[in-house]
């Protein structure tokens, strides 16, 4: 491990004025290893930052440029928090010798043609999708730590399967009976102007969207596949919920013969022991989304069904840190040889 204090990094962000940009330079104004270089809001190209976000006017941070006014000169890392299918093409201009960190789907699914499927559009840079490196930290480290091209993964993914891929790994769950239900913050939806996002069609109300039909299911799949070594398709439904940040997942799981609910528990314990951010909440104590706001860190529960051979998990992020930002910085760290929770050690906001 290198020693951090001697590590500066000149960064790049595409997307500053997104709801994951904004994020990203909130955290990494307080990396003591990074140095923002540049901001890309091509609507809000020529603007000081702090004019467009005040919260973060007292900071020493460049003017808003538009991406044709990109200098790669001196630059480490390049975030791009682009809508999705925007990188692609953008990643292909990029010189290869600066490591890219993408927070859209653009690079997460392997396969192309179930990216085409899923996006409805053909993947523009299938060439940089075989380099690509999924970017869920606690289980790719090895293959993140030497990748040029990380694709965090969505916040749904990460939450569900930083709770499920440790009992796929010990065959303690059968994979054919996985149902996951999930909840999100409207910033989940990002920051463009779309009616459903409306005050007035979120306020007072919760609703599901995407069902049997959204886009994080063949993600989740993708990587329980890659162990299992079986087509598998999991019943995941998403809603939308009246708070700006937050993510709750309830999964329902089938335990494999034989096994018992202590197996569960012990395995989730035993997997995230040594983990920076991840924690097995006490027995009898159930995971609120106000206990991670504005934090990187993951709480699971783990509860035995009065269903016979079933457990329920519940896991709570915030969306913008570790479901996306935050993440995406953890990755950072790792690439370059620092310490994960640097610019990460912020406890959550409560209430």
């Amino acid at each position: 491990m290198k020693s951090s204090s001697k590590i500066e990094l000149n960064i790049g962000i595409l997307g500053a004025s997104g709801y994951t940009g904004v994020e990203l330079v909130r955290l990494l104004t307080l990396h003591p290893n990074a140095k923002i270089k540049f901001m890309t809001a091509n609507s809000h190209a020529g603007k000081s930052y702090g004019e467009v976000f005040p919260h973060l006017g007292n900071k020493n941070l460049p003017n808003l440029i538009k991406t044709e006014d990109i200098l790669w000169d001196d630059v480490d890392v390049v975030f791009c928090a682009l809508p999705h299918g925007t990188t692609q093409e953008i990643v292909k201009v990029i010189p290869t010798s600066i490591k890219v960190i993408d927070l859209s789907a653009d690079f997460r699914l392997e396969d192309v043609d179930t990216y085409a499927e899923w996006y409805g559009h053909k993947h523009y840079a299938p060439e940089i999708q075989k380099e690509a490196v999924y970017g869920l930290t606690e289980f790719n480290r090895e293959n993140i730590s030497k990748g040029r091209v990380i694709a965090c993964p969505g916040c749904y993914p990460t939450a569900s399967l930083l709770q499920i891929l440790p009992l796929v790994k010990d065959k303690l769950i059968n994979v054919d009976d996985i149902i996951i239900d999930a909840k999100s913050g409207v910033t989940g939806a990002g920051r463009s102007l779309k009616e459903a996002s409306l005050f007035s069609e979120v306020a007072e109300g919760m609703h599901p969207y995407g069902i049997a039909h959204h886009r994080h299911a063949p993600e989740i799949e993708q990587e329980i596949e890659k162990i299992v070594q079986k087509r598998i398709k999991v019943n995941f439904t998403p809603h939308l919920v009246p708070m700006n940040r937050g993510e709750l997942i309830t999964s329902y799981l089938r335990l494999s013969e034989g096994v018992r609910f202590d197996d569960i528990k012990d395995a989730l314990i035993n997997s995230f022991s040594s983990e920076k951010f991840v924690r097995i909440s006490s027995d009898n104590v159930i995971p609120a989304t106000r206990h991670v706001r504005g934090s990187n860190y993951v709480i699971t529960g783990i509860f035995s069904d009065r269903i016979p051979g079933r457990v329920i998990l519940v896991t709570v992020i915030d969306n913008l840190v570790k479901g996306s930002s935050g993440q995406a910085i953890q990755n950072m760290n790792l690439m370059f040889g620092i310490s994960e929770e640097i610019g990460l050690e912020q406890q959550p906001l409560f209430p």
